[in-house]
């Protein structure tokens, strides 16, 4: 009986509850304001810095030429082997630069380097944003070793909510199956609290920006 008059209290106090309303303590909030500080730097230089501090590293290029040159000069100076590529867009310019690629699908399994374009870049948080749409699959940013990421300026944004807004408009009812955030290397502290670069994808990422700001004379 007591255990019944127990529950009756309770639910007494609820449908009190319910019945009289009261004031929210906080009517005015703002949804649509930035939580972080405006960024004052340009975007290239925000990106890179914050790349670099999530052990990324940044390539600056003026134009597709140049990127190609360095590109070039990377594989022979640091050995990086057979470059693996999908990506059709990026054959037209492998090609023009001489570089050779693999894209057969049963060497990734072997490839020790890839490429792949890129959605946006995000440049408060140094973050590249990929979908399936760029490259058939989705194992080239898992399984080589080696991530190379091909942005232009125009595809840099300040922030993530910007980044969404893009894939949005661009693809419109006809979503990529995957879109994914990369921020810095694949790493892992887990294990012994010690930090393991490359645990469950690559273990270095280059990011090579092409200004297409600047006219082509």
């Amino acid at each position: 009986m007591e255990e019944s008059t127990s529950r009756e209290k309770i639910l007494k106090k609820v449908r009190d509850a319910l019945i009289e309303k009261t004031e929210t303590p906080y009517p005015i909030i703002d949804q649509d304001s930035s939580v972080y500080q405006d960024i004052t730097e340009p975007l290239d230089v925000t990106f890179a810095e914050a790349l670099v501090k999530i052990a990324g590293k940044f390539v600056y290029c003026e134009n597709e030429d140049e990127f190609t040159g360095i590109l070039k000069s990377f594989i022979l100076e640091k050995d990086w082997g057979v470059l693996f590529c999908q990506d059709e867009k990026l054959h037209q310019l492998l090609k023009l630069g001489g570089i050779p690629y693999e894209s057969d699908t049963e060497a990734i399994l072997d490839a020790r380097i890839g490429i792949t374009r890129c959605e946006s870049l995000i440049a408060r948080l140094g973050t590249v944003m990929v979908s399936s749409r760029l490259s058939p699959g989705r194992k080239i940013t898992v399984y080589p070793e080696i991530h190379l990421v091909l942005g232009y300026t125009s595809q840099l944004v300040p922030d993530l909510k910007q980044a969404l807004a893009n894939i949005k408009k661009k693809y419109r009812d006809n979503y990529p199956s995957m879109v994914s955030l990369i921020t810095g290397p694949s790493r892992t502290a887990d294990i012994e609290k010690t930090l393991v670069m490359g645990a469950h994808g690559p273990k270095e990422l280059y990011v090579f920006l092409i200004d297409d700001s600047i006219p082509l004379t």
